[in-house]
């Protein structure tokens, strides 16, 4: 794969060096609109503080597309929600764990999404630990002692400090030793997991018809001490989520046989089979009508925290480009769109359903543009596979003021299947769509799908950097007089058949859904 810096890009073609010297008054004009009359900070705001987690099925997922609808027509700019779907309806309530014994303690944790919740007035009970066994006979044999019990089904990990904070202060011997005892750890409970027969997706069940009266898991990796949050996967007890130092407290209390009680109140309601959506935003072309460019971002989130950075900056940054451009550009050659899209968390749901209910678009695309990554300045595009990709998004990128586009460094032909966000529904059915890469801020290991991914982790100098690159882009993929080439870079040659292949094949979406 060929790598190149956009000033390598700026001398390879013909022209753009001049064109990017040339102070184009619509990009001053955007970059005028994004730093002096940034609305990022309220849509944050009202976003994540106001309307907070948006998880597919919940009332607040909808009360999101509502509110965004309603935003961009405060911005004179149509917009609608297009139901895509169904998914299992569920709203969260309060979560409340006690320690009783050995002393009285409130403890830091949360049900997970689609938790049931406990009977009116909590339960009240002891724990148990997974044990060591031999094998799937001798789990049975121990499985009748959950009965009554909260369950914990997680490992104790050896330390609660982020290796960053033992790479400064340990010395290298006490870090290699916990490095070591870690794996060996992780590797003993993987089998202590396997030992009973069942996998950690479905040994919850188990205990579940065995009696128990809720799991305890702790959903810690990585390093940092912050849960990964993910579903329940029980359909009567509740499943609580608990800190990685609460976790391990009570853990050892078991071990050591202090007979720790606990009691825990959450409070959840099953709302059955209910829609989904997508929220569409449109600024109808003057001159092409027919043809679009798109913004694309998720628009729901996993609920331990308010999905500030998956995918709320993502989201704002989409609606402020297109604000931005409404205000400085508001007709625009081709149509533009935006694409919040429902249920990215549980399979690119929403956008793969747009592709298959809107074709006259995925046809006629000049360009997609998706974020989701974190709050970061974008540093990385991709060509996505497309063979021509670098002579007009060399165009184009050409066009961004220096101090935005000097962090990204674009690679051709790039990753042909997509990666793993919206814009992989696009490029499946041919169609030219490409990422927009963030700078990490710890982002897979800090805010992504965890209890901590809230407003105060947004970067929000860096956001505004993303929306004068992305409205740029647009504007320039609006007014390019050519169409896009949509050739592919071959990828492999079947020796056999002789057959090439340049991109997965495209899959169809399901149009109803569950826990995932």
């Amino acid at each position: 794969m060929k790598k190149l810096t956009l000033l390598y890009l700026l001398f390879l073609l013909p022209g753009t060096l001049l064109l990017a010297q040339e102070k184009d008054a619509m990009i001053e004009k955007i970059v005028q609109e994004a730093t002096e009359n940034s609305q990022l900070e309220m849509l944050a705001h009202e976003l994540m503080d106001g309307i907070g987690p948006r998880l597919v099925g919940t009332p607040q997922m909808k009360k999101a597309h509502d509110w965004a609808v309603g935003k961009y027509k405060s911005w004179g700019i149509e917009a609608r929600n297009e139901a895509w779907g169904e998914w299992r309806g569920w709203e969260r309530g309060i979560t409340h764990i006690d320690m009783l014994s050995p002393r009285v303690e409130s403890l830091e944790g949360m049900q997970l999404a689609w938790s049931p919740s406990t009977p009116a007035g909590g339960t009240t009970a002891g724990l148990v630990i997974i044990p060591e066994l031999e094998n799937e006979e001798d789990f049975k044999e121990w499985l009748p002692n959950v009965k009554g019990r909260f369950v914990m089904i997680a490992m104790n990990q050896p330390t609660g400090r982020p290796d960053y904070n033992w790479e400064e202060y340990a010395t290298e011997e006490s870090f290699e030793k916990m490095k070591e005892e870690r794996s060996a750890q992780n590797q003993a409970w993987r089998e202590r997991i396997s030992n009973t027969g069942y996998t950690s997706r479905t040994l919850p069940a188990a205990l579940e018809e065995a009696g128990a009266v809720g799991i305890i898991d702790c959903n810690w990796s990585r390093g940092f001490g912050v849960n990964k949050i993910f579903g329940a996967r029980t359909k009567n007890i509740p499943t609580i989520d608990m800190s990685l130092e609460d976790y391990g407290m009570l853990y050892r209390l078991v071990e050591h046989g202090s007979a720790p009680q606990i009691r825990v109140t959450a409070e959840s309601k099953d709302l059955g089979m209910v829609p989904s959506f997508n929220t569409i935003a449109e600024i109808k072309g003057s001159e092409k009508p027919d043809e679009y460019v798109m913004l694309s971002a998720h628009f729901d989130s996993w609920d331990g925290g308010t999905g500030a950075t998956d995918n709320g900056t993502g989201s704002i940054l989409m609606m402020e480009t297109l604000r931005i451009l409404k205000e400085v550009y508001p007709n625009p050659k081709r149509t533009i769109l935006v694409g919040l899209w429902g249920s990215e968390e549980q399979g690119l749901n929403g956008s793969r359903a747009f592709v298959e209910d809107h074709p006259e678009v995925v046809d006629n695309l000049q360009a997609l543009f998706n974020q989701d990554n974190g709050t970061g300045r974008v540093v990385r595009m991709s060509g996505q596979g497309f063979l021509h990709a670098y002579e007009y998004l060399g165009r184009w990128l050409s066009a961004v003021p220096q101090d935005v586009r000097q962090h990204v460094e674009a690679s051709f032909p790039g990753n042909p299947s997509g990666g793993g966000s919206d814009h992989a529904s696009f490029v499946a059915k041919g169609a030219p769509a490409f990422s927009l890469g963030a700078l990490s801020w710890d982002y897979f290991s800090y805010t992504w799908h965890t209890n901590r991914d809230t407003y105060d982790k947004i970067v929000f100098d860096d956001v505004r950097n993303n929306a004068i690159l992305a409205a740029t882009l647009v504007y320039m993929a609006c007014e390019d007089p050519e169409k896009t080439s949509r050739e592919k870079a071959v990828l492999s040659i079947n020796p056999r058949t002789g057959e090439q292949r340049s991109w997965p094949q495209p899959r169809s979406p399901e149009r109803k859904g569950g826990q995932n």
